[in-house]
């Protein structure tokens, strides 16, 4: 077994399933929203832009989100001066600005994003950015937090709290600290619909993925995934009953946002897929992802960031968070081993090695980080047939 080389192949039924009547999209616009499961699908954008040669709308200059959190602005996108509206996809973080975006992205661009339950979305937020938002760092626990929020959540700190109450709400371009009145709420969720062709749901991941793909017409392996960006159980806080409900309360307008699209994503799902086909297909997508984890993987699931042993390969570590990572294995061949490590590439060192691709005569960014490649073995994955 030492020497056995691990290769990637697809099965007959994976073939069949993909030989699909239809053309896939690839002008596509994704709004990376915080703590939703979304770097892991930026990680299949990025994938799908290899895979297709695409072009993707990167962070200007240094930096590693589209001018987040300020709302965006086309010049936020590297030589949009000299490639106007020629972007295929665009996937970094940014605070929705349907204009500027649009200067960006063609017509015929399909626009989506992703939506988590707010409850557990806070609590992840809580510890994520524990020591960045001052309403997180000042309180003890998300507990005592959302026992009185507004002992700790300044008005004058709105700008730093950004993360602290109705995120989703934000990034979407909206005031998250509106008063959530009905008549705005339906303005609001009304607008969201009209901006955007798809909304997907964290809390049913897998489910996202096969209604993705089928509304793309992309085949099985352009959804496969390894979760990033997620973190140890350890560090997950036990929230009670009582802040469970404040949650809603506090973060009215996240929560009715959830609620709205919650429904209209099962609703889609019934109308495009059945519940039938639905099932067998997540299946499949779990089996595939099953395959690949015991060809790429070392250990068959993410590990502690102390236990990642390539440190090219380390996600960023944010507030009390313990960001989870993989290893590879070492007996693959360059081909598997290519799509092995892109598929754990975290967000961060993805965006790098795109952007010095895409930009070969920028200057790199500066990630603080190991980096991946070496100019080499760009130039072989350059070279080298995907």
């Amino acid at each position: 077994m030492k020497n056995k080389k691990y290769v990637i192949s697809k099965s007959p039924k994976e073939l069949l399933m993909s030989s699909m009547p239809c053309r896939a999209k690839t002008n596509v616009m994704f709004l990376k929203t915080h703590k939703t499961a979304s770097s892991t699908v930026l990680n299949i954008m990025f994938r799908f832009v290899e895979r297709y040669n695409l072009t993707v709308a990167l962070p200007a200059d240094q930096l590693v989100h589209l001018g987040y959190p300020k709302t965006f602005l086309a010049h936020f996108v590297e030589d949009f001066e000299t490639i106007g509206q020629n972007y295929n996809i665009m996937c970094n973080h940014l605070r929705f600005n349907p204009s500027e975006v649009r200067k960006v992205m063609a017509e015929n661009t399909f626009y989506f994003s992703i939506l988590r339950n707010p409850i557990p979305l806070l609590e992840s937020s809580y510890i994520y950015y524990k020591d960045t938002v001052p309403a997180f760092r000042i309180s003890k626990n998300v507990n005592v937090y959302l026992a009185s929020p507004l002992e700790y959540y300044y008005p004058e700190n709105y700008k730093q709290n950004i993360y602290a109450r109705n995120i989703m709400w934000f990034d979407f371009g909206y005031d998250n600290n509106a008063v959530a009145n009905e008549k705005y709420v339906q303005a609001v969720l009304k607008d969201i619909e009209k901006n955007f062709h798809l909304i997907l749901i964290a809390d049913y991941f897998d489910e996202s993925m096969i209604l993705l793909k089928h509304t793309l017409c992309w085949d099985l392996d352009d959804v496969i995934y390894f979760k990033l960006n997620s973190r140890s159980q350890d560090t997950v806080q036990t929230l009670t009953p009582e802040s469970k409900e404040r949650i809603k309360t506090w973060c009215s307008l996240d929560w009715k946002l959830y609620l709205h699209f919650n429904q209209s994503f099962w609703n889609r799902i019934e109308e495009t897929i059945g519940l039938t086909l639905l099932e067998k297909e997540v299946n499949l997508l779990r089996t595939r992802q099953k395959e690949l984890m015991e060809t790429c993987l070392l250990d068959q699931e993410a590990v502690g960031k102390d236990y990642i042993k390539d440190k090219a390969l380390l996600p960023f570590q944010s507030g009390s968070a313990n960001i989870l990572g993989y290893n590879l294995r070492q007996d693959l061949d360059n081909r598997t081993l290519r799509t092995c490590q892109k598929m754990v590439m975290p967000e961060l060192q993805y965006t790098s090695y795109l952007y010095s691709l895409q930009h070969p005569h920028k200057k790199r960014k500066r990630l603080g980080l190991p980096s991946l490649w070496t100019s080499s073995q760009e130039k072989m994955q350059l070279s080298t047939p995907n």
